[in-house]
């Protein structure tokens, strides 16, 4: 009698455990699960209900195609879970997997998915510079070749007249 008492005693602790009444859930994400979009986020954010532990969680984010978009940056910041995004460029539905861990906890795992209806972009207008007068030489400016001609004789002079100078020292030793 006291050996079935105490296996009800233990399988009633195993069924009615508290542990599992304060299991790690999911709070909120941003973007908010089933949300279309119109412009493209720069991270996806997951917040639970228990703080996560700084190692061991992941986050990926694939487009419709089902390519990678998210940037492998995952930041953890007590219940929160942030990664980045790449520049979204598909429109269709993307996809959001989870696994998350709490200490003592087992791994919240779970994904959810969110629409991204790509604005349409009108391509800019690349502005061709229209020649004004002060951009536009001329080539016939008298007065500047003569001043620069007139520049370059004076050098000229100059660096004879040193070379004299030098080879009169250099004699005179």
């Amino acid at each position: 009698m006291k050996r079935m008492t105490a296996i009800a005693l233990i399988v009633g602790m195993l069924l009615l455990n508290p542990q599992s009444a304060f299991a790690n859930t999911l709070v909120s994400t941003t973007p908010v699960a089933g949300a279309s979009l119109d412009s493209a986020p720069s991270a996806v954010t997951i917040t639970t209900e228990i703080a996560l532990m700084d190692i061991g969680n992941d986050i990926v984010v694939t487009d419709p195609t089902g390519a990678r978009v998210d940037d492998g940056a995952l930041t953890v910041d007590g219940i929160n879970a942030v990664i980045g995004l790449k520049q979204l460029v598909k429109t269709g539905i993307y996809t959001v997997n989870y696994s998350l861990l709490a200490e003592n906890d087992v791994p919240l795992i779970g994904k959810f998915t969110f629409n991204f209806a790509e604005p349409t972009v009108i391509a800019p207008v690349t502005p061709q510079p229209t020649p004004t007068q002060a951009a536009t030489p001329s080539g016939n400016n008298v007065g500047t070749t003569t001043f620069v001609l007139g520049l370059l004789l004076a050098a000229l002079v100059v660096t004879l007249a040193l070379a004299r100078y030098a080879r009169k020292i250099y004699r005179e030793r």
